[in-house]
């Protein structure tokens, strides 16, 4: 008898395992075919969380969930009360998992102060969370360059915005300010600028963005070698980045194209095509569970896409219109590395990194067509909201989180 009962356990054991197993990988009871059924499995998550999970217009719970559901094309919605909504179609296979990471946006974002100077021009320090403000309003003690720097807003012990030098202690007769240009070091501790004040009085100088600038360093002579040396150490910071790419891609990126951006987390190149070319499949076979999003592999002279290293794949972005000059000024990165924020219109609109879910996240006033995006996920703009008492605009916060 004893002999009978082990072999009958082992192989409820195995039976059981195999249950198990099989459950963590999809498999249902069909109660109309009477079958073990492979299905696939949706991990459906938002932010902010509790949205409602629309499957083909039917409700089928709140974000964050995983859904069981059998293979075959689904519409997917995510909506909340008082934020825009996120959609997409995907088609879900047998033994896989699908993620979904909805990001929805306020329909109705606020609006928040954040200087009080009157500006007359702004430069973002590339896409940092620092920005060169010029105050000019005929006041001795006011006037000058500011450094604003965003991540120390609100509760930092330091002061968001810093006095780099007044106007009166630059040695320029008749100084315009929005004829200034403003160039970077790499570190983005110093930079060039340009005080292009008439044919024969334009000075360039080198300030430290650290601290208030008590001593001129006038570079007009040297500044062309200066800058020089910036862009080759610029340019190596670059290539330590597309090591982390995979080498046929990142042949095309230096020999074929315009980097314009990567994304924060180092893992998505922005770039405009240079050429026509075809980039080759790199990972075979192509990962499964993967963006299920059309890619374009066939590059266009002067287009914008997308190369999303994880997964190889790449996306033509065709929601954004304008030159490649002005993207680089009007198109960013959002913080969580999967959207794109750019004007669009007279309006700030995000996009998915694959070109879908294009959304208008901001259309209230604008003073001049800049923004940067902060690390917690809001935006800072440039508008004047009271222009019969005030002749200049001022940075705003645009919470959107």
């Amino acid at each position: 008898m004893k002999l009978i009962f082990k072999p009958l356990i082992f192989l409820g054991f195995v039976a059981l395992l195999s249950l198990v197993i099989a459950y963590g990988r999809g498999y249902r009871w069909n109660y109309k075919q009477k079958t073990l059924t492979a299905t696939g499995i949706l991990s459906i998550n938002s932010n902010p969380n509790a949205g409602k999970i629309y499957i083909n217009g039917q409700l089928k719970g709140v974000t964050d969930t995983n859904l069981t559901l059998p293979p075959a094309s689904y519409q997917i919605d995510i909506k909340k009360d008082g934020y825009t909504t996120w959609t997409k179609s995907i088609k879900l296979q047998g033994e896989l998992v699908y993620t979904v990471d909805a990001q929805l946006f306020p329909l109705n974002p606020s609006l928040s102060p954040l200087t009080n100077l009157g500006v007359v021009k702004i430069i973002a320090v590339d896409q940092t969370e620092r920005i060169i403000i010029f105050s000019d309003n005929n006041d001795l003690t006011k006037d000058g360059i500011y450094l604003f720097e965003a991540a120390k807003r609100p509760l930092s012990l330091l002061p968001p915005l810093k006095l780099l030098i007044l106007k009166k202690d630059l040695p320029i007769n008749d100084l315009d300010f929005t004829n200034t240009e403003v160039f970077f070091s790499p570190d983005y501790k110093e930079a060039i600028f340009d005080f292009n004040s008439g044919q024969y009085n334009n000075k360039a100088y080198l300030l430290s963005l650290d601290n208030e600038n008590k001593n001129l360093f006038d570079v007009t002579l040297s500044k062309e070698t200066l800058l020089a040396a910036w862009e080759e150490e610029r340019n190596k910071e670059i290539g330590k980045v597309l090591e982390t790419f995979p080498k046929e891609m990142a042949k095309i990126a230096s020999d074929s194209s315009h980097i314009i951006s990567f994304s924060p987390d180092k893992t998505k190149l922005l770039y405009q095509a240079k050429t026509n070319l075809e980039i080759p499949i790199i990972i075979k076979p192509p990962l499964i569970a993967a963006n299920q999003t059309k890619e374009n592999r066939t590059l266009r002279n002067n287009s914008l896409f997308i190369y999303d290293k994880k997964e190889d794949k790449n996306y033509l972005i065709s929601s954004v219109d304008f030159s490649i000059e002005e993207s680089e000024n009007l198109i960013q990165w959002y913080q969580d590395s999967k959207h794109l924020v750019f004007f669009d219109d007279k309006k700030l609109s995000v996009v998915d990194y694959d070109d879908v879910n294009k959304q208008t996240i901001y259309s209230g006033p604008f003073e001049k067509p800049f923004f940067i995006i902060t690390t917690d996920g809001n935006i800072i703009v440039s508008a004047n909201l009271n222009p019969e008492t005030n002749k200049l605009p001022d940075l705003y916060l645009v919470g959107i989180k």
